[in-house]
């Protein structure tokens, strides 16, 4: 149905028998005839600003780019804006850092506190599970080096262990707080290989433990047999406070491979960086206490 304006309406009734009808135009039906044209020619003259009075249509969403999926869709929109480790005063390396803001853009940690050992530094960085660093120390490590433990190892004594097995693995380790059978407690990093991270151990003065973690310099901290040792005030101030009653992840840098080979990291500033890339971290076994850990 054509609507109307009520001007325009008002001028066909007027204008109706003056000019659509057969009779004879008298003076009177003139001067109607003349005032029917002259409101016509008036509605003509409003019409336009009717039009622009009406309110304007709000727009709709934007067409979907043909071709493409709903998926699709969704994944060219842009990115959201990477999330970063903080580190303090702390200067990390490019490998440490790279890892640190992969593991809190992506999730990784699965909300659990979470430490990163740099077996090149001999060095150690503890963060919370909102990637804010708690705290750093250096840490002895295993006298040889690589990125792989030997078969079986964690089930043989230590006697047995050549000194070029001697290794800190590399990798992803959900860790819990134990104690060993002399009751002492400690971080189960792989239950499986027997490595832990504990305090210092001090029983063998010929191996000058001590005096290696306070040296300048990362050249003498490989001494143990795989285990990752730290200061005693470190582990009691850090350590046990940040990872008792939680599990944790420790992330032992490679120093044979790169770190997204062993972690499939990638850099949060790359526009095209995957999305949903968290890994489910397992809940671990019971542990059971072990006699010794590598040491």
């Amino acid at each position: 149905m054509t609507h109307r304006h009520p001007s325009q309406a008002i001028a066909a009734v007027v204008c109706a028998p003056a000019v659509g009808g057969t009779m004879r135009l008298t003076g009177s039906k003139r001067l109607a005839q003349a005032l029917c044209l002259a409101a016509c020619a008036a509605v003509l003259m409003l019409q336009p600003a009717a039009v622009a009075a009406e309110p304007a249509q709000a727009p709709g969403p934007a067409p979907a780019v043909p071709g493409l999926s709903a998926v699709s869709q969704a994944q060219a929109t842009p990115a959201a804006a990477p999330r970063r480790a903080s580190f303090g005063r702390e200067r990390p390396t490019t490998e440490t850092a790279h890892v640190a803001d992969w593991i809190v853009d992506s999730g990784d940690n699965q909300g659990l506190p979470f430490m990163l050992v740099d077996k090149v530094n001999a060095r150690v960085l503890v963060f919370d599970a909102s990637g804010q660093l708690q705290n750093a120390a250096p840490v002895l490590l295993g006298l040889a080096r690589g990125d792989d433990s030997s078969p079986g190892i964690g089930e043989r004594k230590l006697s047995s262990i050549r000194p070029d097995e001697r290794t800190t693995p590399a990798g992803r380790f959900v860790a819990s707080m134990d104690r060993n059978l002399r009751g002492q407690d400690m971080l189960w990093v792989d239950y499986e290989t027997a490595i832990s991270m504990h305090r210092v151990v001090t029983s063998k003065p010929g191996e000058r433990r001590a005096q290696r973690l306070e040296s300048a310099t990362p050249e003498d901290n490989r001494i143990s047999y795989g285990c990752i040792n730290v200061p005693v005030n470190f582990f009691d101030k850090v350590i046990s406070p940040t990872f008792t009653g939680t599990n944790g992840i420790v992330y032992v840098l490679p120093e044979t491979r790169s770190a997204r080979e062993v972690f499939g990291s990638y850099d949060p500033r790359d526009p095209a960086r995957p999305r949903d890339m968290a890994q489910t971290a397992p809940a671990p076994g019971a542990l059971h206490p072990m006699p010794l850990p590598l040491q």
